[in-house]
């Protein structure tokens, strides 16, 4: 069944309504203008009775020769001048001279409105006298005691001046046909833009290509633009979603491969203990070791697994709470200052005795931990990490450096992927599940603020961040 489109509904809903306004403004002019002519016509006869009245005022004696006179010297094409008395009697008529056979006058509309407001006047009445068609006016002269009523046949000539100007009615068309094709023009292009997004709505829905010629150019105005633009980001979404799948494979790959490695240890060592029960103890205390070693890794990296997990799917069911930095980086120097001191390495803490900031506690102490630990095991022996902030009032600009032996400079731009590592074998072997800096990262913009990596003039690797002192989320 064949539907009309939006725009077409659109257009003929406000096409009925330009026509019945178009057709109401007409009507309202055509009678408007009507009465105008009316008015303008009474106005005339009425000045016609009003100077005549004058004349004969200035006459010597008001008699029927001398009436006669004034109307054939003021002649008026078809005109009829009757004069009745305030009874109606007609004492002048400059058509019918038969008075006394003439009806008594003061029933006739017009001559009753004069005897009571002054003036009158009837359009279109039929003259029983002269058997035709008339447009009255009557005026009443008190001083007088008389009633000047003057006449014209409503004959053609009449008819065309009192009908309204059919060039105003042509004008009212000719716009409403204007009216018309230019709401056409613009309907037409409303439907050529809902018409391409009911098509992309329908293929989107569907997952079928979008990439086709119906879908390449729209209309060159606003609701156009905004199309594409809709049609754009759709396809960049799209894009973001392939991007993020592919992504999310190669994660899963790194997490299988990252779990294999311990999981594959830690059943090569129980499988050796199992085939030889006569091992000796000595050995067998150093396998259950080295499994203990390779399930720690393996807690860790689960653990940090579930870190980025919550970090990524749910941000906004963290808890910020009042943190102090200062006292939570003096537990973490605690917690790793025997490994520090088998390194013989040193942390120059230079954060103020207090530093409260509105916070996560786990990701704020992720933060921290994961950088120390990241220098314990990459700057080497001896050296030395130094952790500096700077206040601005409304963020915190942390430097956390070391003068190890830094990271080269094409690795840089990588060091916060997760999994990714600079020297693979010796992370490994050093326990780490490749996903501390990715967590830092993500920590990091989870308080509002940006970080990244560089090496030092001097040598050793530098990490610049901020965090938001309050919660901006």
């Amino acid at each position: 069944m064949n539907h009309l489109t939006v725009g077409r509904r659109l257009f003929w809903s406000v096409l009925s309504l330009f026509i019945v306004f178009a057709a109401l403004f007409i009507a309202f002019h055509q009678v408007r203008e009507n009465e105008y002519k009316i008015d303008m016509l009474n106005l005339k006869l009425q000045d016609y009775n009003a100077r005549m009245d004058d004349a004969l005022h200035c006459m010597d004696s008001v008699n029927d020769r001398n009436i006669e006179h004034y109307v054939q010297t003021h002649f008026m094409a078809g005109l009829r001048v009757t004069m009745v008395d305030r009874r109606g009697r007609v004492i002048y008529d400059s058509k019918e001279k038969n008075y006394a056979a003439m009806e008594n006058h003061g029933g006739r509309p017009e001559i009753v409105d004069a005897l009571r407001t002054g003036t009158g006047y009837d359009i279109n009445r039929r003259s029983t006298t002269l058997h035709g068609d008339y447009f009255y006016s009557a005026t009443y002269f008190p001083d007088s005691r008389y009633v000047i009523r003057s006449s014209l046949p409503y004959d053609n000539d009449l008819t065309d001046k009192l009908q309204a100007d059919w060039h105003y009615i042509w004008f009212t068309v000719i716009m409403v046909a204007i009216l018309t094709f230019v709401l056409y023009r613009f309907i037409q292009r409303l439907d050529d833009n809902i018409t391409k997004l009911r098509i992309f709505a329908r293929r989107a829905d569907h997952n079928e290509s979008l990439e086709t010629e119906d879908l390449i150019e729209f209309p060159d105005d606003e609701l156009g633009e905004i199309s594409e633009h809709i049609i754009k980001i759709y396809k960049r979404l799209q894009h973001t979603k392939e991007e993020q799948n592919v992504l999310k494979r190669q994660l899963t790959q790194n997490i299988a491969h990252e779990l294999k490695t311990p999981v594959a240890s830690i059943q090569g060592y129980l499988e050796t203990i199992i085939a030889n029960p006569a091992m000796k103890e000595e050995t067998k205390a150093q396998f259950l070791d080295r499994c203990y070693a390779q399930s720690q890794r393996l807690a860790s990296l689960l653990s940090d697994i579930s870190t980025l997990n919550r970090l990524d799917d749910a941000p906004e069911l963290m808890v910020f709470e009042p943190v102090d930095i200062s006292k939570l980086v003096a537990q973490i120097i605690k917690e790793t200052a025997l490994e520090m001191k088998n390194r013989r390495m040193a942390f120059d803490n230079r954060l103020p005795a207090q530093l409260v900031v509105s916070g996560n506690q786990s990701m704020l102490y992720s933060i921290f931990r994961n950088l120390t630990d990241n220098a314990i095991s990459y700057a080497g022996d001896g050296t030395t990490v130094s952790l500096t902030v700077r206040d601005d009032g409304q963020r915190l600009h942390f430097t956390f450096s070391d003068n190890g032996v830094g990271v080269p400079h094409e690795h840089l731009g990588r060091l916060f992927e997760r999994f990714y590592r600079v020297d693979k074998g010796r992370s490994r072997k050093l326990g780490g599940t490749g996903l501390g800096l990715a967590i830092v990262k993500n920590a990091v913009i989870l308080h509002g603020g940006t970080i990244s990596a560089a090496n030092n003039m001097e040598g050793g690797l530098r990490f610049e961040f901020t965090i938001n002192k309050t919660n901006k989320s």
